[in-house]
């Protein structure tokens, strides 16, 4: 079975993701340079790394969507797709919540949405297509980590 990837899906399914965490950054970068300035936690990564594993949990994301977009099934699309827009709406104004407004415990409190949201972008998306669920474990993976760091900054910073 030989598999025909629509290009022009792909790449707005891939866009979506990376236009959403592109505008937040854009929005943030003024005030990036909070991460160097607070005390952080055992395990904190250099600030270089954020952008390069956003930018490939981007792509990741983009690549689910779109196996739920071509996938030819009777399930109901719409709550995936739906799923998909509130774990991007949380991710989105995480960073405005943590660097813009520096609330710290709020911003962790935001991050349990999106990581409650998140689950339920992956059982939707698994119930469609197995590998597009599979695709967003890393971004989970990484949300849990930010919850790490972001509880971790909030106690060593009040």
């Amino acid at each position: 079975m030989k598999l025909r990837i629509e290009w022009k899906k792909l790449l707005i399914c891939i866009a979506i993701p990376l236009a959403v965490g592109g505008l937040s950054a854009l929005l943030t970068s003024g005030n990036m340079d909070l991460y160097s300035e607070i005390n952080q936690p055992a395990l904190a990564p250099p600030s270089w790394l954020f952008p390069v594993v956003w930018t490939i949990l981007y792509v990741l994301m983009g690549v689910a969507l779109y196996l739920v977009v071509v996938t030819k099934t009777r399930e109901d699309k719409r709550n995936a797709i739906i799923s998909f827009g509130v774990q991007l709406f949380f991710n989105f104004f995480w960073s405005l919540i943590f660097f813009n407004a520096r609330a710290f415990l709020f911003a962790f409190v935001w991050l349990v949405f999106l990581w409650i949201s998140i689950i339920a972008n992956i059982y939707f998306f698994y119930k469609i297509n197995k590998n597009s669920g599979k695709l967003l474990i890393p971004y989970l993976l990484w949300v849990t980590f930010a919850g790490y760091l972001n509880f971790a900054i909030f106690l060593l910073n009040r």
